[in-house]
């Protein structure tokens, strides 16, 4: 018995193929990296905060060819094209005429000074990267976030998953499955809960499965110990302009966790 879709509009779409999605997905991604202009703002990533305030910048977004945020700065591994022109990593590109970029791989050591930033969003993508990856990259927001500044970070969330496959139908598993369907992500996932597990696990590029104490874990291990750390909503959270990045496509399945850092000491009054 095969799963490969007979919809038209998924032409050989297999829910059981991981490495057949996977290219599937890559071709995917590579449209969403196709833009109508790219522009070059600056031949080189601001590094402090005053020259990343100068290009009106004051938060980062990983994983974001084209950040909404007004002040934001979109990062990611892979780079945006059009017809005649590809990003490079070192300068930062207005994107379309509205969104700037810059291409950064999370692996290496962050171009930016110590507390340069007042935001850091990550949506779905420490799950795509070994572990050990993300708690060095964690290091870097670290370090490269101010006093008072705010990490938000959502994910696939496994206690979501673990829950589902030990309720009865039309559970969590159902409703997920209808709403992919819904936003036309493939055809009908297969109903097997087994199926489902597997799916958060090996399908999408994923390589390591959160659930809060696991990503608390990541955070712990890179040095956010004393910070405020918080499990939020989808679009709520201790900045709304963050918050405001969360996008609704799989809000279902997705675990919100917030770290702020401490406020700055006052000065000594002279």
């Amino acid at each position: 018995m095969t799963s490969v879709s007979a919809d038209p509009a998924f032409p050989g779409w297999d829910w059981e193929d991981p490495e057949g999605l996977d290219a599937t997905m890559a071709r995917f991604t590579e449209n969403l990296a196709a833009c109508r202009s790219l522009e070059t703002v600056s031949a080189r990533v601001p590094r402090s905060r005053q020259e990343l305030r100068e290009l009106g910048l004051t938060g980062i977004e990983f994983a974001a060819f084209r950040t909404p945020h007004p002040e934001g700065l979109g990062t990611d591994l892979l780079p945006l094209y059009t017809p005649d022109a590809r990003t490079e990593p070192g300068p930062v590109y207005l994107v379309d005429g509205a969104h700037r970029f810059t291409q950064l791989d999370i692996g290496d050591p962050l171009p930016f000074d110590d507390a340069a930033v007042d935001w850091v969003y990550a949506e779905h993508l420490v799950e795509h990267v070994p572990l050990g990856t993300v708690i060095g990259w964690l290091r870097e927001v670290r370090r490269v976030l101010r006093p008072g500044g705010v990490l938000r970070l959502t994910t696939p969330d496994l206690e979501r998953y673990v829950h589902g496959y030990l309720e009865e139908k039309g559970g969590f598993f159902a409703r997920h499955r209808r709403r992919l369907r819904t936003l036309r992500v493939g055809p009908p996932m297969p109903e097997r809960r087994a199926f489902m597990v597997n799916q958060i696990f090996y399908h999408f590029g994923h390589r390591w499965i959160y659930d809060e104490a696991e990503l608390r874990h990541a955070l712990a291990a890179a040095g956010f110990d004393n910070w405020r750390i918080t499990r939020q909503e989808y679009r709520e959270g201790a900045r709304a302009d963050v918050a405001a990045l969360d996008t609704g496509f799989r809000r279902d399945e997705t675990l919100y966790l917030e770290a702020a850092a401490p406020a700055a000491p006052p000065r000594e009054a002279r």
